[in-house]
């Protein structure tokens, strides 16, 4: 309350708002806007003080009036620089303002004590109308998730059907409508076509593609099917979906979003905390040199103390036109715009701190599995024997395929499900169904299809156990020299080919890798704990400049030490939770497909919302462009003000010239920072 605030519950003032009526509700508005009124007052008597000037109205009435728009204007910046002075014993840019405003009625100067008044308390109100527009961009984001669901609940009492106290057979559930905060952890919730996803949760029935481009910045739709997660704030497509609740209202990804961006805009930037520790040695600096100037001149050369010439007058002009206020400004409504154009786009940046780091990154290492490749084996290619002959053709390829996925359907090993993938996007999926399926102890599967023993091994059980070609042998040990596996399919009457199985690379990844480039990142590097093969052919897939392989997790640690030792700045790219230590040691710790991750949402700096590495080259290029909107705001404030200064000393400058220049400048800076809100795609 000294400071000049006072606590209200939560929403108070709306809730005041809403309940009264007539003449009682633009009260409860006005109250809410008050030091918006009281420099629309001050305006107010500046002009009708300027136009009695005009008309030859005595002059106390126009002193009155000054008078009256100096403080209209003035109370406000007067208590705020008198408390900032009895709390904590700094002198802020309110208490420069006040000794202007004094010292011009002290000197008779009224015209221009109330001129410098109000334009000041017009620079504070523009500046706290787009500050607070740049900070609250994200929390359009609230109105996303839908306020009510529709709950699907089991329907027990059914006159309709005759049923009472016990499901009934015929309309097992009803509809229903409540609000999100009434819905619990495994409640069910119908969400129709076109509508927005109101909860977290797990779709149990359905299949539709849904838009999440809110959430995790993602263009095209993602489908969704039972067994895949949904979250808050997404937009359904064309197909129903009964979604099992995952998580309660205040707890769901959008809201963890909205909360972790408005913490992360409270955090200052290294560049915010030197410039307001600038602020704070150079303000009194500015008051000792005002009154130096005021003195000397007058008293050791005989120069005239007042008057519109007098050296108070520009001692008081030197106090306006030294305000740091477009300097202080300069860094934060940057800071809060980009970190707001990140989330909207996809990607949470946990604090000013890491926005400027990533701007800073000269070295980027990335983990292989999930991040440079899907962290999902796949049937990237096969060869069956006859196409190793002249003339030989590829159907028996896929009669090879399904006999394999055949056999492979029964295991769960995530090599057998890359060959039944492989067999459903070919169509050859039920071609043929197998009986007496067993395990080879790790080396492979065998079982009877249509009367015929078929094996699918690897290339050592074959060589041990199954006769074969030296050219399919050849072919097998060079899929294994490149890092892929070799899987060996033959039956009663041989060998019938090979089927190669990789963790399949990100089609983006070599074009965020050039991208990077791009953007000046000196190097880059693949950190695995796969083996050299493997880790050297994905690296010449991806173009990444180093890969280093066999790593377990302290000697990932210890390879971003040397990077960092060789770069100075650098980020890692991971998971977010097996990739932790290395994420930590980094200079900037970047976790990959966060909307669905609590730990990566807690632990990583930066989350790209999608599983995508798409999003990557965005934020570096936009940390990139804030550093220099940021370099740019601070040169454009301080140059203004070395001119200003210069002109106030021979008194040329004026103090309603003074203060249009500090307000330009300040909302200068501001709009210059604001144009963060609207990048939306890297820059190199």
């Amino acid at each position: 309350r000294e400071l000049g605030y006072d606590v209200v519950e939560s929403g108070a003032d709306r809730e005041e708002e809403r309940a009264a009526r007539g003449w009682g509700r633009v009260v409860a508005v006005l109250r809410q806007q008050r030091r918006d009124l009281a420099t629309a007052a001050s305006g107010l008597c500046l002009a009708l003080a300027v136009a009695f000037r005009l008309v030859g109205t005595p002059h106390v009435v126009q002193t009155a009036l000054f008078a009256a728009a100096m403080l209209s204007g003035g109370f406000h910046i007067a208590r705020s620089g008198l408390a900032a002075l009895r709390t904590t014993y700094t002198l802020d840019i309110n208490f420069l303002m006040t000794l202007a405003a004094l010292g011009a009625a002290a000197i008779g100067e009224w015209a221009e004590g109330a001129t410098v008044v109000f334009l000041f308390s017009l620079g504070e109100t523009l500046e706290a109308y787009t500050l607070n527009r740049a900070r609250n961009a994200i929390r359009a984001l609230m109105n996303l998730a839908p306020a009510e669901a529709t709950v699907l609940r089991p329907c027990t009492e059914c006159p309709k059907h005759g049923v009472s106290g016990q499901p009934c057979p015929v309309c097992p559930s009803h509809e229903e409508r409540l609000p999100v905060e009434q819905l619990q952890v495994g409640d069910l919730i119908l969400v129709k076509p076109g509508e927005r996803i109101p909860m977290d949760g797990t779709v149990v029935a359905g299949t539709s593609a849904v838009n999440q481009a809110p959430i995790t910045g993602e263009s095209v739709p993602v489908d969704k099917a039972p067994g895949h997660e949904v979250f808050a704030g997404a937009i359904n497509g064309a197909g129903a979906l009964d979604v099992r609740v995952s998580r309660l209202a205040q707890d769901n990804t959008l809201n963890r979003i909205i909360f972790l961006v408005e913490q992360a805009q409270t955090q200052k930037a290294p560049a915010q905390r030197f410039v307001d520790a600038f602020a704070r040695y150079y303000t009194p600096a500015v008051v000792a040199g005002a009154g130096l100037v005021a003195v000397i001149p007058p008293f050791l050369f005989d120069q005239p103390l007042l008057g519109a010439g007098g050296w108070l007058y520009r001692a008081l002009v030197l106090l306006v036109i030294a305000c740091p206020c477009a300097l202080v400004i300069s860094t934060p409504v940057s800071i809060v715009s980009a970190i707001s154009a990140a989330a909207r786009n996809g990607v949470l940046i946990k604090g000013g701190g890491f926005l400027e780091a990533t701007g800073r990154l000269r070295a980027i290492a990335f983990d292989k599995t999930g991040t440079l490749t899907r962290g999902q084996p796949a049937v990237i290619d096969m060869e069956c024997v006859e196409c190793m002959q002249p003339g030989g053709t590829c159907d028996a390829c896929d009669d090879m395929l399904a006999l394999a996925a055949a056999i492979e359907r029964r295991s769960e090993h995530p090599l057998a499900q890359a060959v039944v993938r492989a067999a459903e996007a070919r169509g050859v999926a039920s071609a043929y169904a197998a009986a007496d399926v067993e395990a080879l102890a790790g080396r492979g599967v065998r079982g009877q299809v249509n009367g015929q023993m078929v094996t699918v091994g690897s290339h050592s059980y074959f060589d041990a156990k199954v006769p074969h070609s030296p050219d399919l042998c050849q072919r097998a040990s060079a899929v294994e020299a490149n890092g892929q596996t070799a899987m060996l399919i033959g039956d009663d009457s041989g060998t019938r080919g090979v089927i190669t199985v990789a963790d399949e690379v990100r089609t983006s990844s070599r074009a965020v890798i050039a991208a990077l480039k791009q953007l000046g990142i000196q190097h880059t590097v693949m950190l695995t704990g796969d083996n050299e093969a493997t880790a050297q052919a994905i690296a010449a897939a991806v173009g990444v400049d180093e890969a280093r392989a066999r790593l377990l997790p302290e000697q990932k640690v210890q390879a971003i030490e040397d990077l960092v030792a060789r770069y100075g700045a650098v980020g890692m790219v991971g998971d977010g939770v097996n990739d932790a230590p290395a994420l930590a040691r980094a200079t900037v710790g970047i976790a990959m497909g966060g909307a669905g991750t609590d730990q990566a949402l807690e632990t990583a700096d930066i989350v790209l919302m999608a599983d995508d590495l798409s999003k990557l080259p965005f934020a570096v290029g936009l940390s990139r462009q804030a550093r220099r909107v940021i370099q740019q705001n601070v040169a454009f404030s301080l140059a203004l003000k070395a001119l200003f200064l210069a002109l106030a000393l021979p008194g040329v400058a004026t103090l309603w010239m003074a203060v249009v220049a500090d307000m330009g400048a300040s909302l200068a800076v501001i709009l210059n920072g604001m144009r963060l809100l609207r990048v939306k795609s890297y820059q190199p």
